[in-house]
């Protein structure tokens, strides 16, 4: 199957105009006509993962998060990025990213089955699709109320997470959660003005959670790869349903830093 064919499957469930307009999505890097019959699944086209892609065989590689994000005004073996795409171009591996356009119809609905909450709507809309909003994060109720301190117990196993930072009082009722996976500063405010108890969500600064508790609302940084490597074994079930002819592999999920 050739590469613009996958991307045709793989847009119309998550088509790029879903995306957010400072984003970069779609082929990013390869060719069009390129035949694949193995593509590798990651969060980020790191070194470490174009080394499995190579060593897998794969043909294709699918990240959740672009390559090439910022402008590049060359490609030379002198920077980060210009090494990764090189190499990715000189052993005939095509390169997609599917980031905000899959948060919006994929990975908003995806956190909040993992996270188990009910009766949710859309945390921050930023679009209609079939006459549904749809955007980024979920915000609905838990199952039953817990203390921040259990909450942060069940997020924890939920994500299977070794470690996350909370900020809060421990003893504080929990029953309304929002998740915003990835880099959540901007969800505090949505939030808020939705009425949730705690926010799920990563990448949150020292002054962004003192505010948010200021707010009454708590905050569970589980990380921005700890929220977000869902995606990989989402998108394996979504080849394996929608493109079963096409071999689909994982990136192993090795968070990016150790709590010591």
């Amino acid at each position: 199957m050739l590469c613009r064919e996958i991307v045709q499957v793989i847009e119309a469930a998550y088509p790029r105009e879903a995306a957010l307009d400072f984003d970069n999505v779609g082929l990013l890097a390869g060719r069009a006509e390129k035949e694949v019959k193995k593509v590798y699944i990651a969060l980020d086209a790191t070194d470490q993962v174009i080394d499995e892609a190579l060593k897998e065989g794969a043909d294709m590689l699918i990240t959740h998060h672009p390559l090439i994000f910022s402008p590049l005004k060359r490609v030379t073996d002198e920077d980060l990025a210009g090494r990764r795409v090189m190499r990715l171009i000189g052993a005939d591996i095509s390169c997609y990213a599917m980031h905000t356009n899959y948060d919006v119809l994929g990975m908003a609905e995806l956190s909040e089955k993992v996270l188990g909450i009910k009766d949710t709507e859309v945390l921050d809309a930023t679009m209609m699709r079939e006459g549904k909003e749809e955007g980024i994060g979920r915000i609905g109720n838990l199952e039953e109320p817990m203390t921040l301190r259990e909450c942060c117990v069940y997020v924890k196993h939920k994500l299977n997470l070794g470690s996350i930072k909370v900020f809060g009082d421990m003893d504080q009722n929990i029953s309304r959660m929002a998740v915003s996976p990835g880099s959540g500063k901007s969800a505090v405010a949505p939030a808020i003005a939705k009425g949730a108890d705690v926010l799920v969500t990563g990448d949150i600064g020292h002054h962004d959670g003192l505010d948010a508790v200021g707010e009454g609302l708590a905050v569970i940084d589980a990380g921005h790869y700890g929220t977000e490597y869902i995606f990989m074994e989402d998108m394996r079930r979504f080849f394996e349903h929608k493109l079963p002819g096409i071999e689909a592999v994982t990136a192993p999920v090795v968070h990016p830093f150790q709590v010591i």
